[in-house]
């Protein structure tokens, strides 16, 4: 944890429904709200031990409405479905930033699994800079 950079600058575009942070290394994230919803580090999400994780679905619409600063190493993220127990620190979101495609598809594999079917509605959470074409 003592590795990661600090965010120098975090956005929260609700029209577009995803928070951008920027990071002293340099690199940028896109972190869509139904992403950074599903995988939440609060209880609620992870469960309190291996194999306790409960599965979110119905995430797709899910957007911030606000952020609160949690001293010098963490944000408290406040979702519009009510949700708001999870503590992001800096290196979980470095994390996610560069692992969020292949923890997509594990989201989406596991929906599957469960019988659940994401709805085509909210933005796709793989944003990258390549386009899609």
């Amino acid at each position: 944890m003592m590795n990661t950079p600090a965010p120098t600058d975090i956005r929260l575009h609700q029209k577009s429904r995803y928070l951008e942070i920027s990071f002293a290394d340099g690199q940028t994230f896109k972190l869509p709200c139904e992403f950074l919803r599903v995988h939440s580090p609060s209880a609620e999400v992870r469960g309190h031990g291996r194999g306790q994780e409960v599965l979110q679905v119905g995430k797709e619409d899910v957007n911030i409405v606000a952020i609160e600063p949690v001293g010098q190493y963490a944000v408290k993220l406040f979702f519009d479905d009510g949700h708001n127990s999870g503590l992001f620190d800096w290196g979980l979101l470095h994390r996610y930033g560069e692992h969020q495609d292949e923890m997509w598809q594990a989201y989406l594999e596991r929906l599957k699994a469960a019988g659940h079917e994401r709805r085509a509605s909210g933005p796709a959470p793989v944003q990258t800079e390549e386009s899609d074409s």
